[in-house]
């Protein structure tokens, strides 16, 4: 059943990371119920997090999104994912950083490549 949800969500429970561009604002959740269009955050307890915007990484799936808070009860939180396909929150340098990380990789899959055709 659908109800208001626009997708069926898998009642996945997965490890995550809420991150805001305040200072120390990354707080560790669980991620239930996720789609491609959503899902809902748990919190080990109340905390404060912007009542608007959050990047949240999920472990599991092995990416980012910025995710528009919709609703918020407790530590309980349900969140629409932007459209946006790149999303660099204010003052963070994560995007950056998983630039340079990939061309390092790449350099380095080139270079053992490179070795092992050699041998």
């Amino acid at each position: 059943m659908l109800g208001r949800r626009q997708n069926a969500r898998d009642k996945v429970i997965g490890g995550g990371v809420a991150e805001t561009a305040e200072q120390d604002g990354s707080r560790d959740c669980v991620v239930r119920n996720i789609s491609e269009n959503g899902a809902d955050p748990e919190f080990s307890n109340d905390v404060r997090l912007p009542k608007d915007t959050m990047l949240l990484t999920i472990a599991r799936k092995g990416h980012s999104l910025l995710a528009r808070i919709i609703r918020w009860r407790d530590n309980f939180v349900g969140v629409a994912f932007s459209p946006e396909s790149s999303y660099e929150l204010p003052g963070s340098d994560l995007a950056e950083r998983l630039r340079k990380s990939e061309k390092k990789k790449r350099q380095l899959q080139r270079r053992i490549k490179e070795l092992i055709d050699e041998g």
